[in-house]
């Protein structure tokens, strides 16, 4: 006699099923063994999850391959999420474990789409772009069009330390797309460093990014590398509750 409990059962089938709609959402059309190699189950296990996300059109099957794919309602069940939510409030408690964390401010800067502003934290206090961690992050894995749009003027000089050469912050922001960190030296603010990492939304555009900021004595580059650590595995964090899957390497 089995010491498997009915609703033991019924938990383990949700869980296999969330784990075939992230295994969906790294893209591509898949085959059910596929899937049961994804998730480790046996072929007939995988096919049966799968005829029932089909039926609630969860997942979509192509007749002629026998190949799925993520069904078109959860088009329609993200778009009531993405109007109801405040990103600021799904972000609140990463923030705070981060700064618990870190031992410094943790803030929130979302991207918005001004032509020379971006929103900070959660005061919705605007600063230029260039001078701030979390713009020179959205900048940086932001797309190229946009990009080009913020930086093609001239740059404001904050203080005496802001980068206002478009080449030198060009090389800054291809070091962040490299280390998936961006930084600031007294540029927003004398006595002042930040870190700064992306978030990115359920479609893979970049959407705001996590900063942390504090003293430049504490902050200042290399003297803390667990502290880009942190706040990259904070961002990355966020951007899985927003939805995110990054797509593994083939």
């Amino acid at each position: 006699m089995s010491n498997v409990e009915p609703r033991d059962v019924s938990v383990r089938s949700v869980e296999r099923a969330i784990a075939i709609l992230d295994l969906l959402a790294q893209g591509g059309w898949r085959t059910g063994a596929e899937v049961a190699r994804g998730l480790h189950v046996h072929r007939s296990t995988a096919l049966r999850l799968l005829a029932t996300l089909e039926r609630h059109a969860l997942v979509e099957r192509d007749q002629r391959t026998a190949r799925y794919r993520l069904g078109r309602r959860l088009a329609q069940l993200a778009s009531v999420v993405t109007g109801e939510f405040d990103l600021r409030y799904v972000a609140r408690p990463v923030c705070e474990q981060l700064a618990g964390a870190a031992g410094e401010t943790a803030t929130l800067e979302q991207a918005t789409a001004s032509t020379s502003l971006v929103s900070v934290n959660w005061l919705g206090r605007r600063t230029p772009v260039h001078c701030t961690a979390s713009g020179k992050a959205i900048l940086a894995f932001g797309p190229d069009a946009i990009r080009e749009r913020l930086l093609g003027g001239a740059l404001e000089q904050v203080t005496a330390r802001t980068v206002t050469d478009r080449a030198e912050l060009e090389v800054q922001l291809e070091a962040a797309r490299q280390s998936g960190i961006a930084r600031t030296h007294e540029e927003l603010e004398l006595g002042l460093d930040a870190v700064a990492a992306p978030v990115f939304g359920p479609d893979g555009d970049v959407v705001a990014a996590l900063d942390v900021s504090g003293p430049s004595h504490r902050l200042r580059a290399g003297s803390r590398p667990e502290l880009d650590r942190l706040t990259i595995e904070s961002a990355a964090d966020l951007s899985r509750r927003l939805g995110y899957r990054a797509k593994r390497s083939t």
